[in-house]
């Protein structure tokens, strides 16, 4: 089935600002909350698609890959960055609780009703930036990178202690990670939950560090991932890789690791959008008289015919010898650019040549038959 619109989920317009998407997302999200309607199959997957929709579009990055591609540009088959139905409730809860601080239902949507702990901190995320050549975008391209990046340590496997016996349940909130607070709201006062301060809502206090990473429990490391990037990608593409970014402290998750495209330059084509372009330089003899020339493509050289009087400026189409779009069997074309080659300096013989056609009378860039020989001349010097 195919997914519903973004900006419709929402019920937002496309140029909408952060606040009016970030009111909107809020809106819908307290009202098909699955504590609100408990064992409503419905009104728990229009959640989950309320936050899917406000993971992309209060992102910039992949709300403009939204905009320009539809969902091809977050889908996380082709590198797009996106979790979507992959996200779990307490994902959610995570991820966007904090938006819902003035709701008297802070409490659920901190995830604490749904009987769970607190993670710890999560990891940054990183940048890296890929160049592709134009034939590793028309096919595809796997590389392998090597990243440096904070690691858990395994010393102690990311719980910072030194040892077990250092480990000792959080005397503050008694090993639930959560105190209750009583705030007042404009329904009266309500009872909510917020993570412990003493342990940052591990439930756990620590008090030997461990030696290698001094009680983080992380460490600084390199790990080698191997990055699949779809055909058709272009500058300034950012595709991302969840969970692959610097470790969480405590328990909390990875940060992703984000990709940006860069394109090397090639020796003789150049992109424009799905197309490429090849500028092709002939003598004017060649154009006046018509040729046979070969030109680059990325899959080798191809042949094309060029027909007398051919002029300047001309563009020679050859269907299918472009780029292909990402996620789509549409691919550009090559666009052969014609440009008349002028020579700068000139032998005797030649500018003879030159000096006779200008005398020639009534001169017809097609040339007749007695214009032809000049031409054919002329050919032969100048290539």
């Amino acid at each position: 089935m195919a997914k519903r619109d973004y900006y419709e989920i929402l019920g937002v317009e496309r140029n909408a600002d952060e606040i009016t998407i970030k009111k909107s997302y809020r809106k819908i999200a307290m009202q098909f909350h699955p504590d609100r309607n408990p064992g409503d199959k419905s009104a728990e997957e229009k959640f989950k698609e309320a936050a899917e929709a406000y993971e992309v579009l209060s992102d910039k990055d992949k709300k403009a890959r939204y905009d320009r591609y539809g969902h091809a540009g977050v889908d996380p088959n082709m590198g797009g960055g996106f979790s979507g139905g992959g996200m779990t409730m307490e994902d959610i809860f995570r991820q966007f609780g904090d938006i819902f601080g003035d709701s008297p239902f802070e409490g659920f949507f901190g995830g604490s009703s749904r009987g769970s702990r607190p993670s710890g901190q999560k990891g940054t995320n990183l940048r890296i930036n890929v160049p592709l050549t134009l034939e590793e975008i028309a096919t595809g391209a796997t590389k392998k990178i090597k990243v440096k990046k904070q690691i858990q340590c395994s010393t102690c496997n990311g719980s910072g202690a030194k040892d077990k016996s250092s480990v000792r349940t959080c005397g503050t909130c008694n090993g639930s990670g959560y105190v209750r607070q009583i705030r007042s709201t404009f329904l009266g006062q309500m009872q909510t939950t917020a993570p412990c301060p003493t342990c940052n809502g591990t439930g756990q206090t620590v008090s030997a560090y461990c030696g290698t990473c001094k009680g983080d429990g992380r460490v600084y490391g390199e790990e080698t991932l191997e990055i699949e990037i779809p055909a058709g990608v272009e500058e300034g593409m950012q595709l991302s890789m969840r969970g692959k970014g610097n470790a969480g402290s405590k328990g909390g998750p990875n940060g992703d690791l984000l990709i940006s495209i860069t394109e090397r330059a090639h020796d003789f084509l150049e992109r424009d959008g799905m197309n490429l372009v090849y500028e092709l330089f002939l003598n004017f003899a060649d154009a006046a008289l018509g040729s046979s020339v070969e030109v680059p493509t990325l899959q080798g050289q191809v042949k094309i015919k060029i027909p007398a009087g051919t002029q300047s400026g001309k563009i020679f189409r050859l269907k299918e010898k472009g780029l292909p779009v990402v996620q789509s069997y549409e691919k550009g074309d090559l666009l052969v650019h014609v440009n008349i080659w002028t020579p700068k300096t000139l032998s005797d013989e030649e500018r003879k040549l030159l000096e006779r056609m200008r005398e020639l009378s009534n001169f017809d860039p097609k040339p007749g038959k007695g214009e032809r020989g000049f031409f054919e001349k002329m050919r032969d010097y100048f290539r």
